[in-house]
């Protein structure tokens, strides 16, 4: 059941709905990944990733939420409960416990490039279907770069 009149068509939310649950769960998860690796980094970098996964929790929040809403104004309930988040993440798990700098610097590196990749092809499976959510993913995946980048940089 949908309480809002969708502006696309089945076909075109069949397409469109999967893309923006998806960005939800990864930008869910991102946001407590980094959360998670902040808690817990350790070491003579410890001040600037901190501060950087500060950063990124924050990128992370702002666009799930824009894109919860997005979802929530084509008529495609957004579900970013811990169960589903948990089970359909790509970003995999954080070590328990202590996170050196350099280990916390690399578990970013990988669950930024593995949620830009999964973002790249929503924003291909999108470009016909609905430019708006396109528009949408191509801005979160341009911040994800970015930060991504910024993570890369100090693993060299």
């Amino acid at each position: 059941m949908s309480v809002v009149k969708s502006s696309l068509s089945d076909a075109e939310l069949k397409v469109v709905g999967p893309a923006l649950q998806g960005a939800l769960v990864d930008l869910v998860d991102l946001s407590l990944v980094a959360k998670q690796v902040h808690w817990n980094v350790v070491g003579p970098r410890f001040r600037s990733v901190h501060l950087q996964l500060d950063d990124v929790v924050a990128t992370a929040r702002q666009h799930s939420d824009t894109v919860a809403e997005r979802a929530s104004a084509l008529g495609v309930n957004p579900d970013g409960r811990a169960a589903t988040v948990a089970g359909s993440s790509a970003i995999g798990t954080v070590p328990e416990g202590w996170i050196k700098d350099s280990e916390a610097v690399e578990v970013m590196v990988v669950a930024l490039g593995r949620i830009v990749e999964r973002m790249r092809e929503r924003i291909a499976s999108t470009d016909e279907p609905d430019p708006v959510t396109q528009d949408l993913l191509i801005a979160v995946t341009g911040d994800l770069e970015k930060h991504a980048w910024m993570f890369r940089a100090e693993s060299s």
